[in-house]
């Protein structure tokens, strides 16, 4: 593809490469460079991209897109916002598949891995085939990609666009995270629909402060269609005051949102409610329990009638949805008692867990929980009030440690324990953890494994270990049987 057909709609401050110039593919680490690649520079957390130019041009990179003159001779193009940029220049160059394709973004602290695959199931229920990209992993139809962050660098997610286009996906549907919208990964998508699911505390290591987070958030508005909003949540009027684009509004208890929950049944196997709109209403089941599930399908309903597919229709589909790998995912164990493994590693969604297991436990709720290093460091005594509070019995033990000392991590989350000490106890090991909730069990008991959700490993020091909770169960278990 020639250079300026890739440059297009890319705001430059000048450049000496020709414009005629063929380039073969466009990369932004050095070390996957390739000769006839246009070498994007951009500044990241770490290492600043200018520094590696010249391990790009080694590699035979024949232009740089660039925010700073390169020190060596090398034809460069020189623009404000590398990132914004490297987005762009993604997009064009794999012929912008997104612009192709029926987009819709999903953003929110909790329920946006859950919201995809709703929405992904309903559609395909109408016989669309989905590309999906998230947390879990990326898909292409049936097809399981895994994945490395929530939403790809531009490069990658612009690839993955042509992989699904090129598969016969007519939708795509997506997480799309703070980071991806304050760097700028999904500049020059433009989405059918955004939605808004919640907002609480996370990320405060990335973000200044909630409200840099929300703006943040908030991002996805700009560059949506139509914005579907929790107006339950306390950050509603923020997300619609700052959406360039029509705002529909779902609620459980906004009588005046647009789309509304209405008698509700919680039960331990999932939920049931009315879903009412401008005079037309449903009865919608949903086999995935908790009051949060009845925000999510809210959510996906709005979003779905949004693209023309009539509410009774999703309603049937939504009653034949099954419920996501490591949300509320109930394993098998060896007795009257049930375990339970779920990815709430923030405060609200712990908070969301217990709650939920609260409402149909027959014994104690036990929570088994912890906090990741390397992130947000504020949230560790909030989750440890929150997991004490809600829980009967907690132990507190290591989730994902990364960089930092476990016991550190713990000794941070037990600041905010206030409950007596015959009801927790801190185990760093997380596989004696989950044996001694285990081990320790009494009849009706739900043991809840917080944090790891959907993963299956353990990152420490750079390195992830594996560890598959369901496994870790399973052997639990055998070994039980021989004593």
């Amino acid at each position: 593809m020639l250079l300026k057909d890739i440059l297009k709609d890319i705001p430059l401050r000048g450049m000496t490469a020709d414009p005629g110039t063929e380039i073969g593919g466009v990369s932004y680490d050095s070390r996957s460079t390739c000769p006839g690649d246009l070498f994007t520079a951009i500044t990241g957390t770490v290492s600043d991209g200018h520094r590696f130019i010249p391990a790009a041009a080694e590699k035979g990179a024949s232009v740089v897109l660039c925010e700073r003159v390169p020190v060596i001779d090398i034809p460069y193009v020189l623009v404000e916002d590398a990132r914004y940029a490297l987005a762009i220049a993604s997009r064009n160059f794999f012929g912008d598949p997104a612009g192709k394709m029926t987009m819709i973004g999903v953003t929110g602290t909790n329920g946006k891995t859950t919201t995809t695959y709703l929405v992904k199931h309903i559609l395909e229920s109408r016989g669309a085939k989905v590309g999906l990209i998230g947390t879990n992993c990326n898909m292409i139809g049936g097809e399981a990609l895994p994945t490395e962050r929530t939403t790809p660098e531009s490069y990658e997610l612009h690839k993955l666009f042509r992989e699904m286009l090129d598969a016969g996906c007519t939708h795509v549907v997506m997480e799309v995270s703070s980071h991806s919208l304050v760097l700028r990964r999904v500049a020059g998508i433009r989405f059918a629909v955004g939605i808004f699911t919640n907002l609480t505390q996370d990320h405060l290591d990335f973000h200044r402060d909630m409200d840099d987070y929300a703006a943040a958030k908030a991002l996805l508005f700009k560059i949506s269609g139509l914005a579907v909003i929790n107006s339950d949540d306390s950050y509603a009027a923020f997300m619609a005051e700052r959406a360039k684009c029509p705002v529909f509004r779902f609620a459980v208890d906004d009588a005046s949102a647009d789309l509304r929950a209405e008698r509700l049944r919680l039960a331990p196997d999932g939920v049931e409610f009315t879903a009412a709109a401008a005079g037309e209403s449903a009865r919608i089941r949903l086999g995935i329990p908790g009051r949060f599930s009845v925000y999510n399908a809210l959510g996906v309903l709005a979003a779905c009638t949004a693209l023309g597919i009539p509410l009774s229709d999703c309603a049937a589909s939504l009653a034949t949805a099954k419920g996501v790998k490591g949300r509320v995912e109930t394993v098998p164990t060896d007795g009257d008692y049930t375990i339970l493994i779920d990815y709430s590693h923030t405060p609200d969604a712990l908070e969301n867990v217990l709650k939920t297991v609260r409402e149909t436990a027959r014994g104690r709720v036990v929570a088994v929980f912890g906090c990741g290093g390397d992130r947000d460091r504020k949230k560790r005594p909030i989750m440890g009030r929150i997991g004490t509070e809600l829980a009967d019995f907690s132990i507190i033990t290591s989730d994902n440690p990364r960089t930092e000392d476990p016991d550190a991590i713990i000794a941070e989350i037990l600041t905010g324990v206030s409950a007596p000490a015959d009801r927790y106890v801190a185990i760093t090991d997380r596989v004696k953890a989950i044996e001694y909730a285990i081990t320790n069990h009494r009849p009706g008991d739900v043991i809840v494994l917080a944090g790891k959700g959907h993963e299956t490993y353990q990152e420490i020091n750079h390195v992830k270990h594996h560890m598959d909770e369901r496994e870790i169960v399973a052997e639990i278990l055998e070994r039980r049987k021989q004593i």
